[in-house]
């Protein structure tokens, strides 16, 4: 697939860029050459690939689910400006 002048000019008005005119050539050689190697990697036949979520068989380390920190919600809602049945309240911003 090879972008024309005006595909750039199109994909850099859609993207809200400003382009110098002795840009554009170089901008579509590149973006083309970008395509073409998505389509190439879409011809690949993955079939019989298993879909991974690391490339490698990695395991996450886990901590244990402990509480780490004391409840001190009574202590911050008392400086709060304006608080409600355990709520902090705020201005409306959406009316």
């Amino acid at each position: 697939m090879s972008l024309t002048r005006s595909d750039v000019e199109k994909i850099a008005h859609l993207a809200r860029l400003a382009l110098r005119e002795e840009d554009i050539p170089g901008y579509a050689r590149t973006l083309t050459a970008i395509l073409d190697m998505v389509a190439q990697m879409n011809a690949v036949d993955t079939r019989d690939v298993t879909p991974m979520a690391h490339p490698l068989d990695a395991v996450q380390r886990l901590r244990p689910d402990e509480v780490t920190e004391t409840d001190q919600r009574e202590r911050f809602q008392a400086i709060a400006p304006q608080v409600e049945a355990g709520l902090y309240l705020v201005p409306r911003v959406i009316e």
